[in-house]
């Protein structure tokens, strides 16, 4: 729940990140906002800056800073697979219900063609969070960034699970220098193509949705050589479908994949986990080459390229004077926000469907719309985090400290 408004207690050691995830999820509200309510504005700024790509990037920096900690600190694979699916599955099961409600009540078609996929498939993809890698629409628009989320846990998990996890800087520049060398020359949804003509997109998903059951299923084993087995198998399916299989350019997912390490570099250096260089060489290295990969993939387009390096810099700053400001307190609003973050990501385009199918308020520009739009938003995420979110995250605590670990459970900082 938001707690109330006031100042942070001591604690807010990690109340930057709080911050920076209510920051990133505003941001991405008020970019998808501005087409119903101020669509002058978006169209002036379209060419310059990109506020939901901004956002998107911020939030897989903090993720990037903060989850793996979340696994190394407890040691269990399984405490974390139970602690990310009672964070993630029980907002993402009501949001995807609301979103195709109106499908299935006749009132409209599901976004993006959804509703031409077979319902199994469809399903399927939606329950590996990797819908996006698999050639299956966005039950949601924002449900594409939960598709490389899940990508970079199966990689935390495969490098935990051989002890490679401390080499987070180095695997973070290779990303990069990736992303440099080959993110250009693999077409989107490559592998789905070239599978749909002899065995059908749904094909695919079952193969990838039983590839990963069986890789988590592994991985949280009491078994040794079957945590090793299924944490290869789960980087190696996200691999592959990050370079292969993703919507967008294997550049972009690429570079995506290591601004998340890049934080966890980050994370490491200020731990004295790895010396203080290596860290420093991510953070200016993997911005750097994210930058020069999107403008280099989307040559003759300058205004493509000036928004993504805009975008990728901006991201970057705030991510640093959020870290510079880690010691600072904040005000307890502002930390509550970032409590709610995930609600209000999840909850802001169900928000925009019923303004525009229900209420008629697209058009010219309407500020007080907008600040309605906000308010109601700000109370739907509030209530949403107190008697959904939490409860689940609640209940996954306890069933995570069931999980064998070899230290204490760490405290629920993830993003």
């Amino acid at each position: 729940m938001i707690p109330p408004l006031g100042v942070s207690t001591p604690t807010a050691r990690l109340g930057w990140l709080d911050v920076l995830r209510g920051w990133a999820a505003l941001a991405v509200a008020l970019h998808h906002a501005s087409y119903v309510y101020l669509p002058d504005v978006r169209i002036g700024l379209q060419g310059w800056f990109d506020p939901g790509t901004y956002g998107v990037l911020v939030f897989f920096l903090v993720s990037g800073y903060i989850v793996p900690a979340s696994l190394e600190r407890r040691e269990s694979v399984r405490g974390f697979w139970i602690g990310r699916f009672f964070r993630i599955y029980p907002l993402l099961a009501v949001s995807c219900l609301f979103a195709v409600l109106p499908f299935l009540l006749g009132v409209r078609g599901l976004r993006a063609g959804l509703e031409h996929y077979h319902p199994v498939t469809a399903i399927l993809a939606h329950l590996t969070m990797m819908q996006d890698l698999l050639a299956v629409p966005n039950a949601m628009n924002v449900l594409w960034t939960l598709s490389y989320e899940m990508a970079f846990y199966l990689l935390v998990v495969a490098l935990f699970v051989v002890r490679a996890h401390r080499r987070s800087a180095p695997f973070s520049i290779g990303l990069t220098a990736a992303a440099l060398a080959v993110g250009g020359l693999m077409p989107t949804w490559l592998l789905s193509g070239l599978l749909s003509r002899t065995a059908g997109v749904g094909v695919v998903v079952a193969v990838c949705s039983a590839a990963l059951v069986a890789a988590i299923a592994a991985a949280v084993s009491g078994r040794a050589a079957a945590r090793v087995a299924g944490g290869l198998l789960g980087g190696l399916v996200a691999a592959v479908l990050v370079v292969l299989n993703g919507r967008v350019g294997a550049w972009q997912g690429l570079a995506m994949m290591a601004l998340m390490f890049a934080g966890t570099a980050v994370y490491r250096a200020e731990q004295g986990q790895i010396p203080a260089w290596s860290g420093g060489a991510a953070a200016v290295l993997v911005p750097a080459g994210a930058l020069a990969a999107g403008v280099w993939n989307m040559h003759g387009y300058w205004h493509a390229q000036l928004v993504w390096a805009g975008t990728v810099l901006a991201a970057t700053a705030t991510f640093a004077g959020a870290w510079l400001l880690r010691h600072r307190r904040f005000p307890r609003w502002a930390t509550g926000l970032g409590t709610a973050s995930f609600s209000i990501y999840l909850l802001h385009p169900l928000l925009l469907m019923v303004a525009v199918q229900f209420l008629g308020t697209s058009g010219p520009a309407n500020v007080p719309g907008l600040l309605v739009f906000v308010a109601v938003l700000l109370a739907a995420g509030w209530a949403s985090h107190r008697w959904i979110e939490a409860p689940a995250q609640r209940l996954g605590r306890r069933l995570a400290r069931r999980a064998p670990s070899r230290a204490p459970e760490p405290p629920v900082l993830v993003s």
